[in-house]
């Protein structure tokens, strides 16, 4: 595999619902063998993106180039390369399991036994070897969608576009998805993900896109964004004074070492430089020395949903 071959190339990507911008000049590239998430809130312009990547909708500019061809140019060429599972798809009374598979088998062109051995792989893959019989309606949440991803997989794709594949999961069906997802990766496949839930897929991305209000407002790793965000070297800390916290935000805003991350309904939530409990209880104890009326001091844990929201607060990056 070579992994320097761009698999999915946008450029200037735009896309318009009347006056609503959805998708506002994006760009953005995918190389071969990434997992890459595509973030944002619900309404951000995730799906429609998506959805012109996958050759389903029409970009009212830009460019969009999968495994090197064109989606407008080439549409028929690109799905063959492309696996496109949806955030929702349609579920059929009487259809059993095994037959949904063997007819989007048949419709990808397998014949015969070779059809009936794909099908039968990536049942086994995606943990479905055993509800063959059952009827789709039948099956939990997270049965239903292994059956989409698996859907997804049976024409042996290079590029995956997965759209919320963990929308409504339990604890394990999602462990179990993220697992799926690495065997995939170590398989060489090009995996675009998106989610608007970010700790879901800090740990199995290369990269991330965010996407805020059409605009590509970051490309980059997770843990690029949090050294942005000022706190991946030192320690966060919660601060809780009792009455009015302006005092506390002065005191963070002109003390040497420290980062005032953003106000609290209570207090403040800071940086510290260094994350040694020595060297933050040296600072606590400056604080009340100097007479601060701390209620309470605790490290936390930072996460990348508040690095995301402070990078929003503070323009982005285009």
């Amino acid at each position: 595999m070579d992994q320097d071959r761009i698999m999915i190339d946008v450029r200037g990507l735009e896309k318009n619902f009347g006056h609503v911008k959805a998708v506002d000049r994006i760009s953005f590239q995918v190389r071969a063998g990434q997992v890459v998430g595509f973030i944002g809130a619900n309404g951000a312009g995730k799906t429609t993106t998506m959805r012109i990547l996958a050759t389903l909708s029409s970009a009212d500019a830009g460019e969009v180039k999968i495994a090197g061809l064109d989606v407008m140019e080439y549409p028929a060429e690109v799905r063959r390369k492309l696996g496109w599972m949806p955030d929702q798809f349609g579920v059929y009374d009487y259809v059993s399991v095994f037959e949904y598979l063997d007819f989007y088998a048949r419709a990808y062109g397998f014949k015969a036994q070779e059809r009936r051995r794909r099908v039968e792989e990536v049942m086994v893959f995606t943990d479905l070897a055993t509800f063959g019989d059952r009827p789709m309606r039948g099956l939990s949440k997270g049965q239903a969608q292994k059956l989409c991803f698996g859907r997804t997989l049976l024409h042996d794709p290079e590029i995956l576009i997965l759209d919320e594949p963990a929308a409504g999961l339990d604890p394990r069906a999602r462990i179990e998805f993220k697992n799926l997802v690495r065997i995939l990766a170590q398989r060489g496949k090009t995996i675009l993900i998106s989610s608007h839930i970010l700790s879901e897929l800090g740990e199995m991305c290369d990269a991330m896109l965010f996407i805020d209000g059409g605009r590509l407002v970051y490309q980059g790793t997770a843990s690029e964004l949090m050294r942005q965000s000022g706190t991946e070297a030192g320690g966060l800390v919660e601060v809780v004074v009792a009455g009015e916290r302006e005092k506390l935000l002065q005191w963070f805003e002109c003390r040497p070492g420290w980062k005032l991350i953003r106000a609290t309904r209570e207090g403040a939530l800071a940086a510290f430089e260094s994350d040694q409990p020595e060297a933050l209880a040296a600072q606590l104890r400056m604080m009340v020395g100097e007479g601060l009326p701390l209620v309470e001091f605790k490290r936390i844990e930072r996460r990348l949903e508040d690095a995301f929201v402070d990078m929003l607060k503070n323009g982005g990056q285009a």
